[in-house]
């Protein structure tokens, strides 16, 4: 068991690497100082104040456990020499069951000293290459370097401390609420976060499903359970094989979103910022395009075959429940050209849902692992279904063309969301709605078979049922059009393509519905002190799917409508917009347990305003206040109309002198 806690271990810390960047450095406050002892004798000194529940690494750790601590010291040989050996504490040792040998580590705060001698004479600046590992669950591999300088003048860290200017901006942005004790009863209706994570699961065990179809996992089905089957001794043993193989698909795909997890655990932010960076929506565009391609048949997207080799090496030499373990690692690998763009999607759907995104990940990956374990425990317990299964075909290379249609639809949308929180203005809603009502036409064609891809080989028959989506692909793609067109409602994709304001043509307001909101709080409250209104502060954000749901299916209530334009001042704040500051508005945030955060665009703004205040990060969020900061209702977040004009009507009376 020991390999396969090591793997498990190895497998968290790969995926860990792509998350962080410079959130590390607000689990990590480093100082460094030189110390001159002598003429030509220096002292090198390295301290660190580590986020409770975290650890870094020794430099003398045992290195068949986790990595050690290195230095790297640039000019060494040349300009100085190393007098001894480096000096650390305080440390904490404890036995490891993953790598089974004793490790050394800091806990809360670390220091290590290294002495240096000079050899030509004084020195300037001394440059030193540090990689440690940081690590809760999973470990963060960290490169830092230092410069220190002679004279004892220290380079530590600037966000160590803050300017006057920067203290009195970061109070400003704290207000002095009143009725706090709401706070603590705004949560979501729990019927809409159950109904999410249900919805979520659903999407996730059809993508399994789909997976099941493709090429590279449905033949292989009636392969694995005959050979469960056919090398246990008795029945019995060849179903609990065939389970425990069910089992760790669930457990491996369930495995992938555990660090994400821990991503939530450093900063409530962070996970929504992933998801709404410009650039990463960019490349997530750029991937899923490549996603698509393949499934139109034009290369294979597979992991490096050594991987596949190696576990199934391994799940022949253990044997047991350890070497099943392999064999449900090789299905992953080898599988991975057909079902990773799936896991693409869900990745990215979980990211544009209402909840948290780790559990919503966590959530899809097990509903998708779930649907790819079933058919082996299914089988394995009735055999005899096996003869029922359909033989492969050019089905499959149907069920790819679709997902590969698909997969540019979804690819849209992220250009999308990069291309609302960047403002760049290129895929307006018309713009949008017609590409995607091109992809359905192109794919009724395909299905129609009026076209064949040329890596697939000459066309198929016709089949009633290729008809059938054929048909149903083109009513959308009409469905689409009379929406541009604003013949029908496009309410039922409420979310997906760029809000009603974003437009070709020219709108009298740029805020949803056409209603008048303020984009600044500071505005929209001395515009409520002027009209004597109560605010209703709306966090929201361009790329979010559940505030154009709640705009475009709530707000468009008459009711509901009336209220907004007529009862309380709306002020909009959209916590993901990438627009820089100005220079006189930027400025460094101190968060009351000293972290700290640089503010130079307009959503870090807003959002560091919604987490302090309402301690919230997830949108919609729409809190009802009056300009004396009382509270008038909890907060409240997703809704149903109900519940919402309830919500508005009870606020507002609250408001009356």
């Amino acid at each position: 068991m020991r390999t396969l806690r090591q793997l498990i271990y190895l497998c968290l810390s790969l995926c860990s690497l792509h998350a962080f960047g410079q959130k590390v450095d607000e689990l990590v406050q480093w100082n460094h100082t030189l110390n001159q002892v002598n003429d030509s004798v220096y002292e090198l000194v390295f301290t660190a104040k580590i986020a409770p529940n975290w650890h870094i690494y020794s430099a003398y750790t045992d290195p068949d456990g986790s990595m050690p601590a290195e230095f790297t010291y640039r000019g060494v040989g040349t300009d100085f020499l190393l007098l001894g050996s480096l000096e650390e504490g305080p440390t904490v040792q404890q036995y490891s069951d993953v790598f089974e040998v004793t490790e050394t580590y800091f806990v809360d705060e670390l220091i290590w000293k290294q002495k240096i001698q000079s050899i030509s004479g004084p020195l300037a600046v001394i440059k030193v290459d540090l990689f440690y590992q940081l690590c809760q669950e999973v470990c963060i591999p960290v490169d830092k370097t230092f410069e220190f300088y002679a004279g004892g003048k220290s380079s530590a860290d600037s966000e160590t401390t803050i300017s006057d200017r920067d203290r009195t901006m970061s109070e400003a942005l704290v207000l002095p609420l009143k009725n706090k004790q709401l706070l603590e009863s705004s949560t979501t209706d729990s019927r809409v976060a159950q109904q999410g994570l249900w919805t979520i699961f659903t999407l996730g065990f059809l993508g399994g499903l789909i997976a099941l179809l493709t090429p590279c996992v449905f033949p292989m089905i009636p392969l694995t359970v005959s050979y469960f089957t056919k090398q246990s001794s008795n029945r019995r043993q060849g179903i609990a094989q065939a389970l425990w193989y069910g089992f760790f698909i669930v457990f491996i795909y369930g495995l992938l979103s555990v660090p994400f997890h821990v991503f939530a655990s450093v900063d409530a932010q962070i996970l929504n910022q992933m998801a709404t960076n410009v650039w990463l929506n960019t490349v997530f565009f750029v991937v899923f395009v490549f996603f698509a391609i393949s499934f139109f048949g034009y290369f294979e997207l597979t992991l490096p075959s050594s991987w596949a080799h190696k576990m199934d090496d391994n799940s022949n030499k253990k044997g047991g429940i350890v070497g099943i373990f392999f064999m449900a690692l090789t299905l992953a690998i080898v599988s991975f050209s057909c079902t990773g763009p799936i896991l693409g999607g869900l990745l990215g759907s979980t990211a544009l849902a209402e909840g948290s995104v780790a559990w919503n990940l966590t959530v899809g990956m097990l509903g998708f692992g779930l649907a790819l374990a079933l058919p082996f425990g299914l089988f394995a317990l009735f055999p005899g279904m096996l003869q029922s299964l359909p033989k492969s075909g050019s089905w499959m290379t149907d069920v790819k063309v679709v997902l590969g249609f698909l997969e540019l639809g979804l690819a849209l949308k992220f250009l999308s969301n990069a291309d609302l929180v960047g403002h760049w203005g290129l895929l307006k809603r018309e713009v949008f709605l017609g590409i995607w009502a091109v992809l359905a036409f192109l794919l009724a064609a395909y299905l129609f078979g009026l076209y064949r891809f040329q890596s697939y080989g000459p066309k198929g028959p016709r089949k009633p049922f290729k008809i059938l989506l054929g048909a149903i692909s083109f009513a959308f793609g009409v469905y689409l059009i009379a929406g541009l067109n604003q013949v029908v409602s496009l309410r039922a994709l409420s979310g997906f393509p760029p809000p009603d304001f974003y437009t070709l043509s020219q709108e009298e307001s740029d805020c949803p519905l056409g209603l008048d909101c303020y984009k600044d709080f500071e505005q929209g409250f001395q515009a409520a002190q002027k009209q004597g209104k109560p605010m209703l502060i709306d966090f929201t954000g361009w790329a979010c799917v559940n505030c154009r749901k709640m705009e475009e299916g709530v707000w468009t209530d008459p009711e509901v409508y009336q209220y907004l334009s007529e009862s309380v001042v709306l002020i909009s704040l959209y916590v993901d917009d990438r627009q820089d500051l100005s220079e006189e508005d930027r400025f460094v945030f101190q968060f009351p347990n000293g972290r700290l955060k640089e503010i130079n665009k307009v959503g870090q703004k807003w959002g560091t305003f919604q987490n302090i205040n309402f301690n919230a990060v997830s949108q919609p969020f729409y809190v009802l206040m009056d300009t004396e900061y009382h509270l008038l209702q909890p907060p409240i977040q997703m809704a149903d109309k109900k519940t919402y004009i309830e919500w508005l009507k009870k606020g507002t009376e609250s408001n009356q002198p």
